[in-house]
């Protein structure tokens, strides 16, 4: 599965998590939802790839710190105001940008951009583009 693939899964996960509070565990072990608004991943089997689970496991222990750089960066909103879905898009778009070195920030932002377009409405890529672009200077320039 194209890592493409497994953030979206991971986004998805973490928009679960984020509305349902169900365990991070089980929400990993059901893979992709089957309704709604699903995914559409290539390859997928019932339990998460290893990138997805990293990226779910990952957000999950640094929450607090990703929502703390969205507020930062969210001028005049509130984390609260934020719909679970574009939180979503931000925290893991975040979290590969301050912890996972492997991945080019300008991939992050660009998948996370991809990804708002995909399912969320038409000024939330504008939106997602500026908060991880001012996160972005302040973690690469202080």
């Amino acid at each position: 599965m194209r890592r493409t693939d497994q953030r979206r899964a991971a986004v998805f996960i973490c928009y679960q998590r984020d509305v349902t509070g169900a365990p991070v565990e089980e929400l990993i072990g059901r893979g992709m939802p089957a309704e709604g608004r699903s995914v559409h991943v290539r390859g997928s089997t019932s339990a998460s790839p290893v990138y997805t689970r990293e990226l779910v496991e990952g957000v999950e222990a640094c929450c607090e710190e990703l929502d703390d750089m969205i507020e930062e960066n969210a001028i005049g909103w509130h984390l609260s105001r934020i719909a679970p879905l574009e939180r979503a898009i931000l925290r893991v778009a975040l979290y590969e940008i301050v912890h996972r070195p492997d991945v080019p920030d300008e991939v992050a932002v660009d998948e996370a951009v991809e990804t708002a377009k995909l399912y969320c409405g038409i000024d939330t890529p504008g939106f997602v583009n500026g908060i991880l672009g001012g996160a972005l200077r302040r973690v690469r320039h202080g």
